[in-house]
């Protein structure tokens, strides 16, 4: 491992070039192939800002870094966040004002479905106390765009359309995106804060931001963006010895959603090694506590609707089936028969064992451990499950960015021991 660090630290514009040339050729593909509009738009425009990085990087390569903005390594990233970000979402935004929601036509969607289901989460919770659909109720078969597979607090970011939309201004406005998105900023920003503000490394940037996961899910979706952002606040928090402030961030990512909860058990773990029992105690029953208040009044108002949507549905026993289905190695060992679905969790099982010994025998001490820990779990579960998205990998993508974060900022810092 050393020697690998060693060889990529000695060598970062090679780094730099395979990897935009790679996020090149993705996006290209992306525009020539996909289904939806909205990543062949993201395909078009990321391809150019990828490229552009590409040859800036290999402009550096052949003429020597020294000297001048223009010769900074951050360029290629600036490219990336104009054409490649903000470029396509502002794009697929005003698009969408065309009307083409909840057309079964995934080539003319300028958003994936969950920005639609958030927002319509939104006003129902504002005129029926809940953001879900009583699927046994509706006048015909329920179908996939009928469910909300998100705790209450997702409906959140859905809120500014209900209240303010309603004219072309208003709508592009409050698009959904622009909630994940700038809760995403501000979250990275409140971060970085809390780890000291070290100076983020290249390498950090190009694994949270400028890699296609991030970027693509920035201007067709988002809502995974705003979770992480709230889960390395939470982190933070908690690296910084707060851990009834850790507690509550936390309970707000897990009542948005649910999967990222195994999240709290690393969080858990950390409060423990560095303030003891009682940090612990207070950690646990704040975000508990949080929790209740933030989803028992809405389970009250339809129990049964919540259950099929936040659970049944996400573990596919709702009326409907999951269409979460990317060609992982969890989907593609499940998908050759009852056996191979046996296998699957079994081998969930044991990556999900194997990481909770780790955790228990070398528990994180500092906010870089724990982030690690925290991309492990989550990636395994998104390679593993047997119903899961491809889209899911950008947990582990950011998480090991803001790992690069903490590092950076520790490295100045005394280490902390465990209690």
């Amino acid at each position: 491992m050393d020697r690998w660090r060693s060889l990529l630290a000695s060598h970062p514009l090679t780094v730099d070039l395979a990897f935009y040339l790679a996020c090149t050729v993705y996006a290209v593909v992306l525009a020539l192939t996909n289904e939806f509009y909205g990543f062949r738009i993201w395909g078009t425009c990321a391809a150019f800002g990828y490229g552009f990085a590409t040859a800036h990087t290999g402009w550096l390569m052949a003429t020597g870094r020294a000297g001048g903005l223009l010769r900074s390594r951050w360029i290629g990233l600036a490219a990336i966040g104009a054409l490649s970000m903000l470029l396509p979402l502002a794009i697929l935004v005003v698009r969408r004002l065309t009307g083409t929601d909840w057309l079964d036509t995934p080539f003319s969607w300028s958003a994936q479905p969950e920005v639609w289901v958030i927002e319509r989460s939104a006003s129902l919770l504002l005129h029926h106390g809940t953001p879900y659909v009583d699927v046994t109720a509706l006048a015909r078969a329920p179908e996939v765009n009928d469910y909300t597979p998100y705790g209450p607090v997702m409906a959140v970011f859905g809120l500014p359309r209900a209240l303010f939309g309603g004219s072309p201004v208003a709508d592009a406005l409050t698009d959904a995106r622009l909630m994940f998105v700038l809760t995403a900023c501000v979250c990275a920003w409140i971060t970085v804060r809390l780890a000291g503000s070290p100076r983020v490394p290249v390498r950090a940037a190009q694994f949270a931001m400028a890699c296609p996961l991030t970027a693509l899910t920035w201007a067709v979706a988002g809502p995974d963006l705003a979770i992480v952002g709230l889960m390395l606040v939470a982190a933070a928090l908690a690296a910084r010895d707060r851990p009834v402030a850790s507690g509550i961030v936390l309970a707000l990512v897990i009542s948005a959603k649910l999967i990222v909860a195994p999240a709290a058990v690393v969080l858990a773990v950390l409060v423990y090694a560095r303030l003891g029992r009682r940090a612990l105690a207070r950690f646990a029953a704040t975000a508990v506590a949080a929790c209740a208040v933030l989803n028992i009044p809405v389970l009250l108002v339809d129990p049964r609707a919540f259950v099929e949507h936040v659970i049944r549905f996400p573990a596919g026993l709702g009326q409907v089936t999951s269409p979460a289905a990317s060609p992982l190695p969890g989907y593609l060992i499940a998908s050759t028969g009852p056996a191979g679905k046996v296998v699957a969790f079994v081998l969930l099982a044991g990556a999900a064992a194997a990481i909770l010994v780790w955790l228990l025998r070398r528990p994180p001490v500092a906010g870089s451990d724990a982030l690690w820990r925290i991309a492990v779990g989550l990636g395994a579960f998104t390679l593993l499950t047997p119903a899961t998205r491809f889209g899911y990998l950008v947990y582990p993508c950011v998480l090991l960015g803001a790992m690069l974060c903490f590092r950076r900022a520790e490295a100045g810092a005394p280490r902390p021991t465990s209690s």
